[in-house]
């Protein structure tokens, strides 16, 4: 019977320390995603993430709802090359679009819908904010 008892109480101890860790994790995952959905200005943004890297800006900010790369147009390389471009000298540029949803406020109790990071070569090149879309 005291050897049921003790087993009891082991398995108990065992079961709160458990909890007690599964919880903790928990907290610490809510403060991990709270500071990922952190709401800048229009200022802190573009000075905070302004000529970052895609490593800085996945580690600051997450990953981004949706992403788009962009494609050379149908004709181009025709219309760059009546235009004096040199096409076969230039290195590729790789471009991509990263988009984030409610990250920027333009006002104290408004965020802008959609915020756009556009990479040229991995580093941020242009940011824009829209409402419209």
């Amino acid at each position: 019977m005291q050897s049921t008892i003790n087993k009891l109480k082991n398995t108990t101890k065992i079961l709160c320390l458990a909890f007690t860790c599964a919880t903790l994790l928990g907290v610490a995952g809510q403060v991990y995603a709270a500071s990922k959905n952190k709401t800048y200005t229009e200022d802190q943004f573009l000075n905070t993430f302004s000529g970052k890297s895609k490593n800085v800006i996945s580690s600051k900010l997450g990953s981004p709802f949706k992403k788009e790369l962009s494609v050379k147009p149908q004709g181009a390389t025709g219309f760059l090359g009546k235009v004096g471009a040199d096409e076969k000298n230039s290195k590729r540029v790789n471009v991509e679009m990263w988009y984030y949803k409610n990250l920027v406020n333009y006002d104290p109790k408004h965020t802008y819908k959609e915020t756009e990071i556009t990479f040229v070569n991995d580093k941020v090149m242009n940011i824009a904010f829209f409402n419209n879309r």
